[in-house]
């Protein structure tokens, strides 16, 4: 079974800086991530159809997948609505 390394980007919830929306999306943590093969094809494949990078695509299943188990934190402007 072959890993392949990826370096996935998450926001640093430690930091509590106060920033602007367009400064805060680019704030993200870097860490190597090792996925098998399979996993990473299916990704690459699923990020090319919805035009995102293999990355952002990780990025946005683990944001659903948090916010669908009701482990991600509402940001103010969500809580108003």
């Amino acid at each position: 079974q072959t890993v392949l390394p990826a370096t996935l980007q998450i926001p640093d919830p430690s930091c509590n800086m106060r920033v602007s929306p367009r400064q805060s999306m680019a704030k993200k943590k870097a860490f190597p991530l090792r996925v098998n093969t399979d996993i990473w094809e299916a990704m690459r494949r699923w990020s090319d159809d919805e035009l995102r990078s293999v990355n952002a695509q990780i990025e946005y299943v683990l944001r659903d997948a948090l916010r669908k188990a009701g482990r991600l934190r509402r940001s103010k402007k969500q809580e108003s609505h």
